[in-house]
């Protein structure tokens, strides 16, 4: 571990007065344009920080909450392994004392603060720094940064809220379960790994029961309820897609470029890990082309029931433009004492029954005709169809 009195140390007294203000006038992680590299801006929104500790070995464990990096320090070269875990990131300070504790360059301390990072591996002489996300379900799905230093002898985690998926991990130390209490820190940063990638698994499979409700629904009703819910499971595919896809680059890229912070016994593991963040990738484009049809379906089922309410219409306004010809004909002010041919049926005593069982036969004719047409009730079924042929 580095001295804490080394050169970043000066960079940090001048960075910490720039920080407090920028982050009075931002209030956000994000640096202002042209500021010095590694500068740390607090998120005014993330809890502060709590630093669990987890030293173990094949013989012995100790799992402790400190208040003190002093307490985390005496506790690191005891045992074969530690665990350094931090959740929140709500002091800066406290996080820049742990990055001179474990000699963390501070562009890495700056990409630990700003949490929107993509998903990378960056190699640094003392460490290996592992970025990726984990997902969790609030309602609707969010990812989470996770932060990982791999060293010599320890594993520094940084996670932005309380609450992780690690518990898993968590009871196999305790209970002394497989090989991770004989195994080093990159098996335990393999396992942190492979709990963070098989989290996303259990999301995916709320979305999929929540398509095949939409897909039931749509079946029934197509209400603009309907479209907002597809539209935002097409959103948080989109968000956890975003998420996975780097990642699966990222577990590419510790196979394929051997870090010497992974033995070549744990490279294996990390296979399986690639072979489950590309089924991950499958299951969210499958999702995803389902959503999309199931937009598409609601589309044309709104479609469909434009067409068969302008089909009854039309069929409406057919039924009576020859009603209304017959009227307007009969509504013509013509005298018939004038001349025999002006309207004869005026001076008839059956003249108005006549008009209107005329008007009757027309318009029960044209329904008769729309429905042998198909236009009314089930289509006509013309000969040749059916199995029969």
């Amino acid at each position: 571990m580095r001295d804490p009195t080394a050169p970043a140390s000066a960079a940090g007294d001048d960075d910490g007065k720039v920080r407090d203000d920028v982050s009075a006038i931002m209030g956000s992680t994000r640096a202002p344009p042209g500021s010095s590299p590694g500068l740390l801006i607090a998120d005014p929104d993330s809890p502060p920080p709590i630093i669990r500790v987890i030293a173990y070995g094949p013989e012995e464990i100790v799992e402790k909450t400190i208040e003190d990096l002093a307490e985390a320090e005496a506790l690191i070269g005891r045992t074969p392994v530690a665990w350094i875990n931090v959740d929140g990131l709500g002091d800066v300070d406290t996080i820049e004392r742990i990055g001179k504790m474990f000699g963390v360059h501070r562009l890495a301390l700056e990409d630990v603060v700003r949490v929107h990072q993509r998903p990378k591996v960056e190699e640094y002489p003392e460490h290996t720094f592992i970025v990726l996300r984990i997902p969790q379900m609030n309602g609707r799905v969010d990812t989470e940064q996770l932060s990982i230093f791999l060293g010599s002898n320890y594993v520094l985690t940084f996670q932005e809220r309380h609450g992780d998926c690690f518990d898993p991990v968590r009871e196999r130390l305790r209970l002394h379960r497989g090989r991770i209490r004989e195994s080093g820190c990159d098996y335990l940063a393999y396992a942190l790994l492979d709990a963070a990638i098989d989290a996303y698994f259990p999301v995916l499979e709320t979305y999929g029961e929540e398509i095949e409700d939409l897909e039931d629904v749509l079946t029934e009703h197509a209400g603009r309820e309907i479209a907002n819910r597809v539209h935002q499971v097409k959103r948080d595919l989109l968000t956890l897609r975003r998420a996975i896809w780097p990642l699966r680059e990222m577990v590419n890229t510790l196979i394929r470029d051997r870090s010497p912070h992974i033995t070549e016994s744990t490279a294996i593991y990390l296979r399986d890990c690639y072979d489950h963040a590309i089924q991950l990738l499958d299951i969210v484009e499958t999702y995803r082309d389902i959503a999309s049809g199931l937009l598409e379906l609601y589309l044309s089922s709104v479609s469909t029931r434009l067409n068969e309410v302008m089909k009854v219409l039309t069929i409406i306004a057919t039924i009576f433009i020859p009603l209304g010809f017959i009227a307007s004909i009969y509504g013509m002010n013509f005298d018939g004492d004038a001349s025999p041919y002006n309207m004869p049926e005026l001076g008839w005593s059956f003249g108005y029954p006549f008009a209107l069982g005329l008007m009757a036969v027309v318009g029960f004719g044209l329904l008769y005709f729309f429905y042998r047409s198909g236009w009314l009730g089930r289509p006509r079924k013309t000969r040749g169809s059916g199995p029969g042929g």
